[in-house]
């Protein structure tokens, strides 16, 4: 046998597997050996066949080794086939040949694989074999795929059942059918086959394993009516199908490569046998159990649910899943065979509402593969079939007016229409009463859907407004109402209103978050746009969730508010249609619904992050929210009469929920009202309070609410809306007290006495809301917020109380001050509540007082906005009477108070702390901070009670010294002087306990020195007095308030330097030091502005106090911390004014003032601290120019020049100015000071030319929001700005202060002002600082004269308008005009010459008009100079059209501005030159002469006789007829109409001044002020009138062409006669647009022939292209190009450029350049999204839209290089190796695809085993690398030129 066996073995490489069977059986003919014989030969020769594979085989086996196997499998199968059903036989073969031979083909080609399977089922098939295969393979694969997940051996107890989770929920009894695998082993192998089993079991990969139980699967049913056989075939199969459908599900819940595996291998084959029967019936442990598709299915859908809920991957594949099903009819009412099924026996997903909730979700997923698989599913289970789909609305009719004129159309529009019709949507829908039906309705869906998902933003313009009004037209007329739900199991599907509506919400959705933003503009606006009136109370059936999800955050979008802001109006258009459809949709909402939607939707602004606009629509969108449920809830009220007694009881049991909602809702609103601080603007801000505050009185009243929300909402509104003579103060008002109809009936109570009520019993509450135990602390945070509470109940008391309302709290402040002592005895907490309460009533009463006295000094009063009777609510606040009353209350209980806190001081004194206190757990480890004292519970309740006392006293003194005299307060003050003297000369404590009290005592003395300073009467200056004499002797002649301040200094620096205060606690005591002193420093000036005080010592300070004070100052400058930046500044500043005081020896005694040392030195910290503030903020900014650039200083030269270098202030302000380039904030402070220290003194201005210079050129934001919110809001802004040096011109300073103008604003005002000092010169007025005015303004005149002439930026002519240049130069041009006030006789002529020079230059119309003005004004001034300049420049003629004009627009001024004694010269003398000009070849200078001449003619030639031309001269005459020309011509006309209110405006005088070039410009004109030039107007004028008459010809032409190719076709059939008609005119077309259009491009030889157009036609009526409108030359080149493109595209060069390993953008934009230029087939990048970068684009200049991009990860760059490899391309890199050929050597293939590395790393290597070669680009020089992007240009260009030698 062995060489019959060698022989045949050879033959398996040689002959086919198909000719094997007729060989064997000649071969067992012819030796007569049994077959079983031969197969055990051949199975014993196994191993060499192997061996010969491992050994041979690689990756790919050749034609003879797949022979071998399929042949020598083949003559196996063919000897089981032959030996009949052997069970033994077969085993072994599939023990020993099968497993083994699956295992080594697997990884070669799949046909191999699939052949060796088929042969094997083929032979078990026709064998019938079936108990091998389950004895044998199919345990074996279970067995793997089981090991895999992770099964315990436990689990093998059955060989298939490897499911834990079985399909029916009452077979968990299973029993074992097979024995094991290991059992089996045991006795049918020997210990040979035994170990090459076991082997096999850790190499089969998991997608072989379930490919082979699949294809046993498709085999076992492949019998037909195996169902109803009763053989082992049909027992084997249907165990298999229920244990492969227990796997499936088992793995789909597995990892993610089982669960690829499930879905792409075994569950279509599962799929596959239940589409063609319906259940099989199992005996699982001897029961039997039936499987039916309905629970195969309802398991499907069950795993997909999961899946869902999970992450990306997983819901890709559950949608993979549910598509796989229903594609194979799973979810069907029909078998295969197509016979109806029983409603039992189905599964319909479609009733299932968590299909379609999952549908919605997944078309509007942000994934967009997520979308597209959802799409798919929802259209195959509407069985609309792609190109199926007859969208509905699209009759022959074309019924809309606009369509049919093409010149009623926008050329968007035309675009649109025409892309529209291309893609079969041109025609619109002819609508009918009969509507859309259901498949109708889903088909317009899904045409919307995929209009979204796939077509462009301008077929979206086209087709979806008119696609949407199908469906809502068509929701009209269904019969079903939202309320009736009578229809079949079948869910969503857009059968009724509802539905409807949901599905609509989906494509709005998917709409709102589209990627291109041009598409979310539009759709939203289509959305808004809708009559929503007219569907009534369809509105309410939008999802709630859609408006309060995707609606509120595509309103939030910038894009949909373009319009916002413009002319300070903050709304736009979409925030008026936002808020009308919200009112509309809340106002048929249930009334139990209408606060809940209220607060869901004020919560937005909680769950989201809102811009500006988006908060401004938000805010809109509440109030018409609320405005549509108080509609509902009146129009709900009329028919409200015998029903009420039923709805109060109704009412009753919901009153607390609602109740609650209206609380939770006006806790948003006021959130809301908190959010708008971050957007500054004033305006803005009171905008949005006010509409919360309409939301909240529309839908709640102030009793419906706790007091404690409503005094958090009201205290939210800003102070300055609510105080007396607020914008808000009325409504707020009328909210708290009235009682309106909508929120009352007759019979309710009174909300105002409810309320009032509730406020006059807050006080008692307050006070008691704690009852005393043994030891009740409290510390800074209780302090913090009772004091908060107690303030926001004195501002709305005084909002709501009339004036004989506040009994109730006299009565309680009364009873309560005058036992104070007595109550502290019982209830420790009253007294601080109770402190509280009376320092509230204070500072409410003394800013509504300020308040009243702000508003009745204007002399505009603002009260004629408010509504009438304001003065009922607002007026006695303040009223003096009612003020006095308060003070004698405060007075009758101050003594008790003071007596109180001395006894409460005590704790500051007290020998007796304990030093080892215990602190807090809170505090413990901590280093503490201004709420976390290091003190015991009990001491820190002492300390904070003593300081709370203190201030309260003080803080009612300071406002009682109004009303009464000093004997009455005597006592109280003469206690806090006290108190001051007794603090500031204590001994220092020694232990960290005694540091912290000091500390409290230096914070209660901070506030008494802030309130005392403003005391200065003469009992507070008596008890200074006092106390300095008891300290000093009499013989000492020291000032008063030298001991003070030495003592105070002295005492708190050895408290600081002791170290016993921790950091942040020293923090809190130096600036309690800098506060202090501060308020030292300002007694004597505040004395000395009260017309002084004088005793027998002065309230002054010694100079050498004065001179310690600042050199402690300037030492702490460097490093002082953020609290006390302002008080240090401003103490310099009040040491250096006490220092300008020394001449009245009143503030410094013998002081010799500041000298340049000194002076630098504070310079110098100074700008050390400024330059190391992280914030710029308004205060600190303000402080230090007012404290360094001092008044009393600026006006010493020494400080701004010493010896030719820059002084200590001009280095400050150099240094200031510069830093304030990056500052806007910083450079508009300092433009206003230093202007107006240069007002002041003028002699100074020559040492500040180039900062003067730098201010006329600033430019930065337009507009710092924090600027103006930090006026409006903080206190110290406002003041410490009030201290900066004043501007002459207060209301240009309010105009522009907050803009970029305000810089040259100020110096143009400056300038403007000293004109007006230098025209006194010369006269009786002319002093000292009108010379220097003089000299100053024409110095700067003529430098700026020069700069504009010579300056490298300014003096260039080519530039682009807006840019920085063009800015430049008008600023430049717009100063020079204001300093035209300074041109003399003595500097005319030079600045005439520069005049000219400018004039003859090319400049833009905007420059230009500025330059027109300045040379009016002089020739205005220096009459004489017309005749010797003006004139000659006018004869000029070969000077520039531009610069001829210009001369044209001044001597028409001059002639119709000047004096009437030179009126008549001029006109002699210029008008001649000017009437030649009328004939200009220019046809713009003709035309503006034209309109200058008519008004010189009609303004000063007077009006003629037609009888007198008799006695008339010539030139009379011909002046009267060109006046009589140029006032009937037609043409003129239009033209001086068109010009209306620019020929009569301007007014040279004005034209000059700051009001004249800035003032009301800011909203009109935003850039640079500047107006339209009358230049620019008729220039405007003339193109559009040159437009419309190439329009017209060019109709004129199309018509009598059209004419034309009529009579051509008259003997053609209609139909032919168009065809041909529109051929020819396209023909033509092409030919003329072409001409007309410039090619960038050149092309070759072989590319002429096919750009070239058929022109066949011979002689046609040529078109007036060249006359056409650009756009429409364009329209119909892209439109006749088209074909012509396509075939250019088509002959791209076989080049890809994979850049995927590339991520600089603007590589990537080069590339894409490169690739285009030279054609190449494709671009490979990681990332498509990089193609919408702004960088990109700018670089790319539109290649990426003509040449093929192609999005390749990086993970996929391996794969797409192994892919085109297989096409046929050369796959190369460009990387330095050791075997890269030089790029010049290199003969590039034809079909190449060249690889880039990344920039830094180059390629990688698992990259570079792929490719198959490598070149590189001989280099020469030291650095050995190029750009990524320069490489492979000069690659792709080497390739080009290699191919175009071919």
């Amino acid at each position: 046998m062995d060489p019959i066996i060698n022989s045949l073995l050879g033959s398996f490489r040689r002959v086919p597997p198909a000719a094997i069977p007729a060989m064997l059986d000649c071969i067992l003919a012819s030796i007569n050996s049994a077959p079983s014989s031969l197969f055990t030969s051949l199975l014993n020769e196994f191993p060499n066949i192997t061996k010969e594979i491992n050994v041979q085989g690689s990756k790919e086996m050749d034609t003879e080794r797949d022979y071998c196997i399929g042949s020598y499998v083949g003559a196996l199968c063919h000897l089981l086939k032959k030996s009949g059903s052997n069970v033994s036989e077969m085993k072994l073969f599939v023990w020993r040949i099968l497993i083994p031979l699956l295992k080594l083909s697997h990884s070669s080609y799949h046909e191999i694989f699939n052949e060796v399977a088929s042969m094997f089922f083929d032979a078990v098939l026709e064998m019938n074999n079936w108990e091998a295969v389950e004895a044998t393979l199919v345990p074996f694969l279970f067995r793997l795929i089981g090991l895999s997940m992770g099964m315990n051996q436990s689990e093998e107890s059955t060989i298939f059942e490897w499911s834990t989770y079985p399909i029916l929920e009452d077979s968990d009894d299973h029993s074992t059918r097979l024995q094991s695998f290991r059992q089996y082993n045991d006795k049918s192998t020997d210990d040979v086959a035994r170990d090459l089993i076991l082997s096999q079991f850790d190499y089969f990969p998991l997608p072989i394993s379930c490919h082979i139980l699949t294809l046993t699967l498709d085999a076992s049913f492949q019998c037909k009516h195996v169902i109803d056989c009763t053989c082992g075939l049909q027992i084997f199969a249907k165990n298999l199908l229920w244990d492969l459908c227990n796997l499936t599900f088992q793995m789909l819940s597995h990892s993610v490569e089982h669960r690829s595996s499930a879905v792409s291998i075994l569950l279509p084959s599962v799929l596959k046998v239940f589409a063609a029967y319906c259940a099989f019936e199992v005996s699982i442990g001897g029961q039997s159990h039936v499987l039916t598709r309905k629970h195969v299915f309802e398991k499907i859908w069950t795993c997909c649910k999961t899946l869902f809920s999970l992450g990306l991957s997983e819901r890709r594949d559950a949608y993979t899943i549910l598509s796989l099903c229903i594609s194979t009819g799973s979810f069907s009412n029909r078998t295969k065979d197509g016979n109806l099924v029983g409603t039992g026996e189905t599964f319909d997903l479609t009733a299932d509402k968590d299909f379609w909730d999952e549908i919605k979700r997944g078309l509007v997923d942000k994934e967009t593969l997520t979308r597209k698989q959802s799409l798919h599913v929802l259209k195959t289970i509407l069985n609309l079939k792609e190109g199926s789909c007859d969208y509905p609305g699209f009759s022959d009719t074309v019924t809309d007016r606009k369509s049919l004129d093409p010149r009623g159309m926008t050329k968007r529009e035309r675009w649109a229409d025409e892309e529209a019709k291309s893609l079969g949507v041109g025609k619109l829908y002819n609508f009918t009463e009969h509507g859309l039906n259901n498949r109708h309705r889903w088909e317009v869906f899904i045409f919307l859907y995929e209009m979204l998902e796939e077509y462009g933003t301008h077929l979206v313009e086209a087709a979806w407004n008119h696609q949407m009004n199908l469906l809502l037209h068509s929701s009209l007329l269904l019969e079903n109402s939202v309320n009736s739900y009578s229809r079949d199991i079948r869910q969503n599907w857009m059968e009724n209103v509802e539905e409807v509506y949901e599905w609509l919400a989906v494509l709005w959705e998917r709409g709102f978050c589209h990627d291109n933003p041009q598409v979310r503009y539009l759709l939203m606006r289509s959305f808004l746009g809708i009559a929503w009136k007219d569907y009534g109370s369809h509105t309410r059936l939008l999802p709630e969730e859609f408006i309060l999800g995707p609606l509120m955050l595509g309103l939030n979008e910038p894009v949909h508010h373009q319009d916002f802001g413009l002319k300070h109006v903050y709304s736009s258009c979409t925030i008026d249609a936002a808020s009308s459809f919200l009112c509309q949709y809340c106002c048929y909402l249930d009334e139990r619904k209408q606060i809940q939607f209220l607060c869901d939707l004020a919560s937005a602004a909680k769950k989201h992050s809102f811009g500006r606009p988006g908060l401004m629509c938000l805010v809109e969108c509440i109030a018409s929210a609320a405005h549509g449920a108080e509609q509902h809830n009146n129009l709900r009220v009329t028919g409200f009469n015998e029903a009420s007694s039923n709805i109060d009881q109704v009412k009753s049991a919901e009153g607390n929920s609602r109740k609650n909602d209206k609380a939770d809702l006006l806790d948003f609103l006021r959130f809301i009202v908190e959010s708008s601080k971050q957007h500054f603007n004033a305006n803005y801000r009171l905008q949005v309070c006010e509409r919360m505050l309409d939301a909240a009185t529309l839908v709640m009243t102030a009793v419906d609410i706790p007091l404690e929300m409503l005094l958090h909402f009201i205290s939210s509104l800003p102070r300055e809306f609510t105080d007396f003579g607020g914008p808000l103060r009325f409504k707020v008002q009328k909210w708290l007290m009235m009682c309106d109809d909508k929120h009352c009936t007759s019979g309710s109570h009174n909300p105002n006495l409810e309320l009032l009520t509730t406020l006059d019993g807050f006080p008692r509450k307050f006070v008691y809301s704690h009852l005393v135990e043994s030891c009740v602390t409290f510390d800074d945070a209780d302090i913090d917020l009772w004091e908060y509470e107690a303030k926001r109940w004195a501002r709305v008391i005084f909002l709501v109380s009339k004036q004989e309302e506040f009994d109730t709290l006299f009565t309680f402040i009364q009873e309560y001050g005058t036992n104070l002592c007595k109550q502290y005895i019982l209830l420790e907490w009253v007294p601080a509540k109770f402190f509280f309460l009376a320092s509230s009533l204070v500072q409410e009463l003394q800013i509504n007082q300020d308040r009243s006295a702000e508003v009745s000094n204007r002399e505009r009063s603002k009260a004629n906005r408010y509504l009438p009777g304001t003065a009922a609510y607002t007026d006695f606040v303040g009223e003096s009477s009612f003020l006095e009353k308060f003070a004698k209350l405060f007075l009758l209980i101050l003594d008790e108070l003071v007596s109180f806190t001395k006894s409460s001081c005590s704790i500051f004194w007290s020998s007796q702390v304990e030093q080892d206190c215990i602190l807090p757990g809170s505090i413990r480890g901590r280093l503490g901070g201004p709420s976390l004292r290091r003190l015991s519970s009990s001491i820190s309740t002492s300390v904070l009670q003593a300081i709370i006392s203190l201030k309260s006293v003080a803080s009612i003194s300071r406002w009682c010294t109004q009303f009464t005299s000093d004997t009455s307060l005597s006592s109280a003050v003469s206690f806090l002087w006290g108190f001051c003297w007794k603090t500031v000369s204590s001994p220092l404590g020694i232990s960290e306990t005694e540091a912290e009290i000091s500390l409290g005592a230096y914070e209660a003395l901070a506030h008494i020195l802030k309130e005392l300073v403003f005391v200065s009467s003469p009992v507070s200056l008596d008890v200074i007095i006092e106390n300095e004499i008891s300290r000093v002797s009499e013989a000492d002649d020291k000032p008063a308030l030298d001991t003070l301040v030495q003592t105070f200094l002295q005492n708190i620096n050895n408290l600081i330097a002791t170290g016993n205060l921790v950091r942040t606690r020293r923090a809190i005591l130096i600036n309690c030091k800098w506060i202090c002193l501060e308020y030292m420093l300002l007694i004597p000036k505040y004395v000395l502005e009260k017309n002084g005080y004088m005793r027998s010592r002065d309230i002054s300070f010694s100079d050498t106090m004065a001179k310690q004070i600042f050199s402690d100052l300037v030492d702490n400058l460097e490093n002082a911390g953020e609290m006390s930046v302002l008080p240090i500044l401003r103490s310099v500043r009040l040491i250096v004014e006490l220092f300008a005081l020394k001449k009245m020896g009143l503030a410094v005694t013998s002081s010799d003032g500041m000298d340049a040392q000194v002076l630098w030195d504070l310079v110098k910290s100074s700008w050390i601290l400024h330059v190391s503030c992280n914030k710029r903020r308004v205060a600190p900014i303000a402080a230090l120019l007012s404290s360094i650039l001092h008044y009393s200083l600026f006006s010493n030269e020494c400080m701004h020049e010493i010896d030719d270098a820059p002084g200590p202030l001009k280095w400050f302000t150099e240094k200031i100015l510069e830093e304030g380039t990056k500052s806007p904030r910083t450079i508009r402070l300092a433009a206003l000071h230093l202007t107006g220290l240069l007002l002041a003194n003028p002699i100074i201005i020559k040492y500040y030319l180039k900062e003067l210079k730098l201010l006329t050129m600033y430019g930065s934001v337009a507009f710092d929001e924090d600027f103006e919110a930090e006026l409006a809001e903080n206190h110290d802004a406002k003041s410490e700005v009030s201290m900066l040096a004043q501007s002459p011109d207060p209301e240009l300073t309010e105009e522009f202060i907050n803009t970029e103008l305000y810089a040259r604003v100020s110096v143009a005002v400056l300038f403007c002002k000293l004109a007006d000092m230098a025209d006194m010169v010369g006269s009786s007025n002319e002093h000292r600082n009108s010379l220097a005015a003089l000299s100053s303004g024409k110095i700067f005149l003529l430098e700026l004269l020069q700069s504009a002439l010579n300056d490298k930026d300014l003096s260039k002519e080519l530039y682009k308008k807006h840019s920085a240049i063009h800015r430049r130069k008008i600023r430049t041009w717009q100063m020079i005009c204001i300093l035209s006030r300074f041109v003399y006789q003595d500097i005319v002529e030079e600045v005439t010459c520069s005049l000219h020079k400018a004039l003859q230059r090319n400049n833009l119309p905007s420059v230009r008009q500025y330059l027109e003005t300045f040379a009016i004004h002089i020739y205005l001034k220096f009459p004489s100079l017309v005749g010797q300049q003006l004139v000659p420049q006018l004869q000029n003629y070969d000077v520039r059209p531009q610069a001829l004009s210009s001369y044209v627009f001044i001597a028409a001024n001059v002639i119709l501005h000047a004096d009437r004694e030179y009126q008549s010269r001029h006109l002699d003398e210029l008008l001649p030159p000017i009437m030649p000009l009328l004939t200009s070849h220019h046809h713009t200078l003709r035309g503006f002469t034209q309109l200058l001449m008519y008004q010189i003619l009609q303004k000063l030639l007077p009006a003629m006789d037609s009888g007198a031309s008799i006695t008339m001269s010539l030139e009379e005459r011909c002046l009267g007829d060109l006046k009589s020309y140029l006032t009937e011509n037609p043409d003129c006309a239009r033209l001086r109409a068109s010009m209306e209110g620019y020929l009569d405006a301007f007014d040279p005088n004005k034209s000059i001044t700051p009001a004249g070039i800035f003032s009301n410009r800011v909203e009109e004109h935003e850039f640079e002020c500047v107006p339209m030039t009358l230049m620019d107007q008729v220039t405007s004028f003339l193109n559009d009138t040159r437009d419309e008459l190439r329009c017209s010809m060019a109709r004129d032409a199309a018509a009598m062409k059209n004419e034309g190719f009529l009579t051509d076709d008259y003997n053609y059939p209609p139909e032919v006669a168009k065809g041909s008609s529109q051929e020819h005119a396209s023909i033509h077309l092409q030919e003329d647009v072409l001409m007309d259009f410039q090619k960038k491009f050149t092309l070759s030889k072989h590319e002429i022939h096919t750009a070239d157009f058929s022109m066949h036609n011979g002689k046609s009526f040529k078109l007036l292209a060249d006359i056409q409108r650009e756009d429409e030359l364009l329209d119909q080149l892209l439109h006749s190009r088209n074909p012509d493109i396509q075939r250019l595209k088509a002959r791209r060069q076989h080049f890809i450029l994979v850049a995927s390993l590339v991520d600089r953008i603007p590589n990537l934009a080069g590339l894409a350049r490169t690739c285009e230029v030279f054609r190449a087939a494709g671009l490979a990048i990681a990332d498509k999204n990089i193609l919408s970068d702004k960088q990109f684009q700018l670089i790319s200049v539109t290649a990426e839209k003509w040449v093929p991009i192609i999005e390749v990860p990086v993970s996929g760059v391996k794969n797409f290089l192994e892919k085109k490899k297989k096409e046929g391309f050369a796959i190369l890199g460009l990387e330095q190796t050791a075997n890269s050929k030089p790029l010049d050597q290199y003969a590039f293939p034809e079909k190449t695809v060249l690889v880039l590395g990344r920039e830094k790393e180059g390629i990688p290597v698992e990259i570079i085993h792929i490719l198959d070669a490598c070149i590189e680009i001989p280099q020469l020089g030291v650095i050995r690398s190029l750009n990524v992007h320069v490489s492979g240009a000069i690659a792709l260009w080497e390739y080009t030129r290699q191919q175009r030698l071919h």
